[in-house]
């Protein structure tokens, strides 16, 4: 079975920095590409960052140069570090994996079948 537990959300002032875990079953492996996305109420689900199992790396524009994507195969970890948060930055943040999905170039081809329970991030002015 493959679980996801997400966990270091809270709450952080404009400019400060989190970093996330997702903490995957032994099943998740360097096969599964692995991802973050993100949900504030009243928008669509947003793709923020992916990382295949050769460690490469996908983002989108609105956290690229902020938030480092990272894992550690070994551990079956997912990370992300938030840096310079700032204020739209606020959502909830779930973890995602899928063996069938992968980063491609600036893309990320595929979907996620597997998802987190989620975990909040909150930053305020």
């Amino acid at each position: 079975v493959v679980q996801l537990v997400e966990c270091g959300g809270g709450s952080v002032q404009t400019g400060g920095t989190l970093t996330l875990t997702c903490a995957a079953s032994r099943f998740v492996d360097s096969r599964y590409c692995m991802a973050w996305f993100r949900r504030t109420p009243g928008k669509e689900r947003e793709g923020i960052a992916a990382i295949n199992g050769d460690n490469t790396t996908a983002y989108a524009d609105s956290v690229n140069g902020r938030f480092t994507v990272s894992r550690d195969n070994a551990m079956n970890m997912l990370y992300l570090q938030m840096n310079g948060l700032k204020t739209e930055d606020t959502a909830m943040y779930y973890c995602a994996a899928d063996k069938f999905a992968c980063v491609y170039g600036p893309s990320v081809l595929g979907s996620f079948n597997y998802w987190g329970q989620g975990t909040q991030v909150t930053v305020s002015s």
